[in-house]
């Protein structure tokens, strides 16, 4: 009788002791850790970029709107609708008293120029507060352009712009809304006048800055006239 109760016992104690087996974890077990890579923010990137800028002893631009432009110039980019890594951001919630225009190099984050720069008559007087795409409006338009090719122009050299944003400012090009030089855009006048003086709603520049900057941010740059009253749809659009 033993015999036969004794491999059933065998049995009992041989499953027993493989189950254990199977179903204990090793004492030393690490838990598994799976790498996941974490894409930083949009808003992290641009900080990332304002806080790396050499500014070369220019004000740096508000962060609000250097943020704008980014966005817009990086969603552009992608599109293939602007080419060059150069970004001409204008910021029109300052007084036209003080300079507010910057020309960046993306690759490098050297601010190239900070000068001053107007705004239509119509648009106002030192501050800049109405905007149109019409013509004979002589307001200046907001958004973003692609900058396009030289000509010389009753003021000289010149640039011409075409807007990028439909209904706000891609009648640029039809309009004459170009980038020219201005003896109206200076400090004696501003001195004078007690405000810098207006175009006919082009971003006229200094005369002796105009050949540097309009050499420097033509074909296919990025050109973003800033005001906080719109929100721009591109800035607004997802960009990864």
């Amino acid at each position: 009788m033993i015999y036969k109760i004794f491999p059933a016992i065998l049995f009992v104690l041989v499953s027993f002791s493989l189950s254990k087996t199977s179903f204990s974890e090793p004492k030393n077990a690490k838990p598994v850790v799976y790498a996941k890579t974490l894409e930083s923010s949009v808003e992290t990137k641009i900080e990332m970029v304002y806080n790396n800028l050499h500014s070369n002893k220019f004000t740096l631009p508000k962060l609000e709107s250097f943020a704008v432009a980014l966005k817009g110039y990086y969603l552009l980019k992608e599109k293939g609708l602007i080419k060059k890594d150069i970004l001409t951001l204008v910021d029109f919630s300052l007084s036209s008293n003080t300079k507010r225009l910057w020309v960046i190099d993306l690759i490098t984050g050297d601010v190239l120029f900070h000068s001053l720069v107007a705004h239509g008559r119509n648009t106002g007087e030192e501050f800049a507060s109405n905007f149109s795409n019409s013509a004979e409006s002589y307001k200046s338009s907001l958004g973003f352009y692609a900058t396009g090719e030289i000509y010389n122009g009753k003021h000289g050299m010149s640039l011409k712009l075409d807007g990028l944003e439909k209904g706000v400012n891609d009648n640029a090009r039809a309009r004459g809304v170009v980038m020219h030089a201005a003896e109206y855009v200076s400090n004696s006048f501003i001195k004078n006048n007690h405000r810098l003086g207006r175009s006919q709603g082009c971003p006229a520049v200094p005369v002796e800055l105009s050949k540097e900057i309009i050499s420097a941010i033509k074909n296919k740059s990025c050109f973003f006239i800033y005001h906080p009253s719109r929100v721009s749809k591109l800035a607004a659009a997802s960009i990864s």
